[in-house]
């Protein structure tokens, strides 16, 4: 059984020690880091969604479940490493977006990291209508090509500046700039 199945067992009811979410995520984080099973489950629950959407974001909804579970299997390893400067969602976060790049890194060297097929949306139908663009707009995303996709995600989805792109792909800043204009040029052909 997985570390996350673990967590997600319904025979053990979750507590709380206190009041305030962030205290509780405090409280969470101090006691899992002396290896409190239960804290951790807590915090899987308080932030798996995010760490999700990142994963299917970057690394298409295939990926997902198992980068999920990676990277609670690597923040649980690594949380005597949290020295709490900032907050846990956020060392979570740096921790997810650097294992799923790494792993990206892994595939590459069975794929080539872009490529050079422009016309990969083109096959796909747009949808132009409410609830379905924002399904149509994910979908669109998810055929984006491998290193546009993850420039895309990390600059305009998650926030992240050039400079720190390049840094944590191992590339220059124009190219996570030629890149970011690429998926964006090639999602604006696929919305129309």
């Amino acid at each position: 059984m997985s570390l996350v199945a673990t967590m997600h067992s319904p025979s053990r009811p979750l507590e709380r020690h206190s009041t305030s979410p962030m205290l509780e995520t405090r409280d969470d984080v101090v006691l899992a880091t002396r290896g409190d099973a239960r804290a951790f489950a807590r915090l899987y629950d308080e932030h798996r969604d995010r760490v999700w959407a990142l994963a299917c974001r970057m690394a298409g909804r295939e990926h997902a479940p198992e980068l999920t579970q990676d990277v609670f299997v690597r923040a649980w390893q690594k949380l005597g490493t949290f020295r709490g400067e900032a907050r846990f969602g956020t060392w979570l976060h740096r921790l997810a977006v650097n294992l799923i790049l790494s792993r990206r890194a892994s595939w590459a060297t069975h794929r080539a990291r872009f490529l050079d097929d422009d016309d990969v949306l083109e096959s796909q139908p747009a949808r132009a209508s409410g609830r379905e663009l924002g399904m149509d707009f994910e979908t669109a995303m998810a055929k984006l090509p491998d290193g546009a996709r993850t420039i895309f995600v990390l600059h305009d989805v998650e926030g992240y500046r050039h400079e720190e792109i390049a840094a944590l792909m191992g590339i220059s800043a124009g190219t996570t700039k030629a890149q970011l204009h690429r998926a964006r040029m090639l999602l604006r052909r696929h919305l129309a």
